[in-house]
């Protein structure tokens, strides 16, 4: 099996292995690659974990960061066994999809935001480029039981956004999700569809014919567990960071003042994604969760597909306003550098851009111990801030201009 076959056949397998959003398995497979993260863990299943080999590479770890690791290996012990990564792409293969990893150049790199929390691989159903359909793309979302108002402004925002050329973002379920999803699909654009269970399983059934369409006018189908996983509340929660990544904005409909759409807007605003909330009636309790992200600023007042695409940086019919994918994914970079913890920033500003820095030429830079040194380069890495370079260290970006 090639490097690439191997990175494949890993990557299907963490998909199976662990739950959406584990961020212990993100880390492990940052800092050994998913075929050797999973050797390890095989590994640790028979023998015990060989933690020595995560501190080379990490730093000492704490005593809680070594209890998450032994309750995350007891947790995928149990799956391990029944992981059979050519059964699901064989099932893949017979629903002609496709299966993206990072690297693949139709891959959305927009997940990659979610940094450790990012999918180890995506199952599609529909047309593969990715990468290509959310350069200019948007996410409509809001309530299941939404009225006949929010199902009617979800449509004509969908239609309007497909006209210029985005891609809508939405959950696929019943309200406002499938009235953006038939707005996108009646416009003859396209159309993504994040779902919660595997790219086989239609949920909810009578929403069916609707994916179906949604395939059938261009657009896809997206998972991040393999063909057959059932959807559950857990997966639920964790496809809404999925949608809120993959939109440039996201829009809330209709919510109530607790619901999945406003869980897709916090992780949108935790992503500087930008948010936009549609105001109803004062009296309607299908708009509280709009009006409540008005009010605290989370969300600016969006009405029509016009202001959208002003709030997803296009202008005009398809424009970009900024210049390219890149230079959009570096101003975000720098905007997130204050949330670095102090000695990440420390360490950040020792490093060069073209000469590698060893670590202990870094920790004296920075005026911390190597062990702290060692420990930041390794979160840096994984957030995409710094790259090993022989036996030392570069800086990808900062947050100068």
């Amino acid at each position: 099996m090639s490097g690439d076959q191997a990175d494949v056949s890993a990557r299907a397998t963490w998909s199976a292995l662990v739950e959406p959003g584990d961020v212990v398995a993100g880390t492990l497979v940052g800092l050994l690659g998913a075929v050797d993260a999973l050797d390890w863990v095989r590994a640790a299943h028979r023998h015990g974990p060989d933690l020595a080999r995560v501190e080379d590479r990490f730093g000492a770890l704490a005593d809680a960061d070594r209890r998450r690791v032994a309750k995350a290996l007891a947790r995928w012990a149990v799956r391990l066994p029944e992981c059979d990564p050519g059964r699901d792409l064989e099932r893949l293969d017979r629903l002609r999809g496709t299966l993206l990893v990072p690297g693949d150049p139709r891959w959305p790199s927009a997940l990659d935001d979610l940094g450790t929390a990012a999918p180890f691989c995506v199952w599609v159903r529909g047309e593969p480029d990715l990468g290509a359909a959310l350069t200019l793309s948007a996410a409509v979302v809001g309530s299941r039981a939404a009225t006949s108002y929010g199902e009617r402004v979800a449509f004509d925002l969908a239609d309007g956004l497909t006209a210029d050329g985005l891609c809508v973002v939405s959950g696929g379920a019943y309200g406002i999700d499938a009235a953006a999803h038939r707005g996108a699909v009646a416009r003859g654009g396209r159309t993504l569809v994040v779902l919660a269970g595997g790219v086989d399983r239609a949920y909810p059934a009578g929403n069916a014919r609707l994916l179906d369409a949604v395939v059938g006018a261009g657009g896809a189908l997206l998972s991040e567990v393999p063909p057959g996983s059932l959807p559950t509340r857990s997966r639920f929660l964790q496809r809404n960071r999925l949608i809120a990544a993959a939109g440039r904005a996201t829009v809330v409909v209709e919510a109530a003042w607790r619901s999945g759409a406003m869980s897709t807007a916090h992780h949108a605003a935790r992503l500087l994604r930008p948010v936009g909330a549609v105001p109803g009636p004062v009296t309607s309790m299908a708009s509280a969760g709009c009006h409540r992200l008005l009010r605290e600023g989370v969300a600016v007042c969006v009405t029509d597909a016009a202001e959208v695409r002003e709030l997803a940086g296009v202008i005009g019919s398809g424009v970009v306003a900024v210049a390219d994918a890149a230079s959009s994914a570096d101003e975000r970079a720098a905007r997130r550098r204050d949330v670095l913890d102090p000695v990440s920033q420390r360490v950040l500003d020792a490093l060069a851009r073209r000469v590698p820095t060893d670590l202990d030429r870094v920790a004296s830079l920075a005026g911390v111990t190597v062990a702290e040194a060692r420990g930041a380069v390794g979160l840096l890495e994984l957030d995409g801030w710094a790259a090993r370079r022989g036996d030392g260290w570069v800086v990808l970006r900062t947050d100068e201009p």
